[in-house]
């Protein structure tokens, strides 16, 4: 990973649309803070594609970005599938995301969770280890996402690959463990997130997985936000709230990439005495690329 990554200046604040509040049968808070608590709890999901895809999330010289999402399994589109040839770019939606994708997957149903403009995010929080501690998050917790990017300019040689956080979600709504097939339609927004247009193309595919739903104070960032090694030793700690172990003949990227794979709670004021002071150099980091996140 390059030793830092610079954008100009951030100069306009995100905006991002309204979403209304559900009723009944799912877990919420009535009120959320007008202000950033410093109570929060800070959840990391890892989403979008990886070294394993052979393809990368494009990162252009201003900071902005392109999110491209996983495969979906099974990878033949059905009745409510996205495929990838009809992936539209964040800026633009009358520009396709096909340039960035070979070929062989233009038809291919596509994973594109998170989902920010309905601010929805699903997983398998019953069935995947790798998710199990989604299933801690109340509404009022923060649920941060981490994607791996690749400089979409230049040399082939000279595009390199760094993790950044792209957006988050303030958690108003978690319906949880989703094994059947709803009775009726799921509140709208949710309708659209990956996993349900999943089960809508196959009851099997009603697997227990969990949906949350994000305030309106949820965004998906304009720029991308870099997390190098100083700022992982600054704020991200293991599972026995210990700070990241570097070497063993591994790259930086390498570290941040087998610790990230986990989705897991990387800040909890309740269980760590620096709790509040890495949350603060969290949203810090955050505001150095990002004017307006409040």
């Amino acid at each position: 990973m390059p030793r830092s990554w610079s954008w100009p200046p951030a100069t306009r604040s995100l905006e991002c649309p309204d979403v209304l509040g559900l009723r009944l049968a799912y877990k919420r808070r009535a009120r959320l803070p007008h202000t950033r608590g410093v109570e929060s709890r800070v959840f990391l999901a890892n989403v979008g594609a990886n070294t394993s895809h052979r393809y990368s999330s494009p990162l252009f010289d201003d900071g902005s970005f392109e999110l491209l999402p996983i495969p979906e399994t099974p990878p033949e589109p059905g009745p409510n599938s996205v495929t990838f040839a009809e992936l539209r770019s964040w800026g633009d939606p009358s520009v396709s995301l096909k340039r960035f994708l070979p070929a062989r997957l233009w038809g291919v149903a596509a994973h594109a969770d998170p989902d920010f403009r309905q601010l929805t995010y699903g997983d398998n929080c019953e069935r995947a280890p790798r998710a199990h501690a989604l299933r801690q998050i109340q509404p009022g917790d923060l649920l941060m996402f981490i994607a791996r990017l690749r400089r979409a300019t230049g040399p082939a040689e000279a595009q390199e690959a760094g993790f950044f956080l792209i957006g988050y979600l303030e958690v108003d709504q978690v319906v949880a463990n989703v094994a059947g097939r709803p009775a009726g339609r799921l509140p709208g927004r949710f309708e659209a997130n990956a996993h349900v247009r999943k089960g809508r193309n196959d009851d099997r595919h009603w697997d227990g997985f969990w949906v949350f739903g994000g305030s309106k104070r949820s965004r998906r960032f304009r720029r991308a936000v870099p997390i190098d090694r100083r700022i992982a030793e600054l704020v991200l700690r293991d599972a026995t709230d210990k700070p990241l172990t570097w070497g063993a003949g591994r790259s930086d990227l390498q570290v941040i990439g087998s610790y990230t794979r986990t989705c897991r709670c990387i800040i909890d004021p309740a269980l760590s005495g620096d709790a509040r002071h890495r949350l603060a150099i969290l949203w810090q980091r955050i505001h150095e690329f990002n004017s307006g996140v409040t």
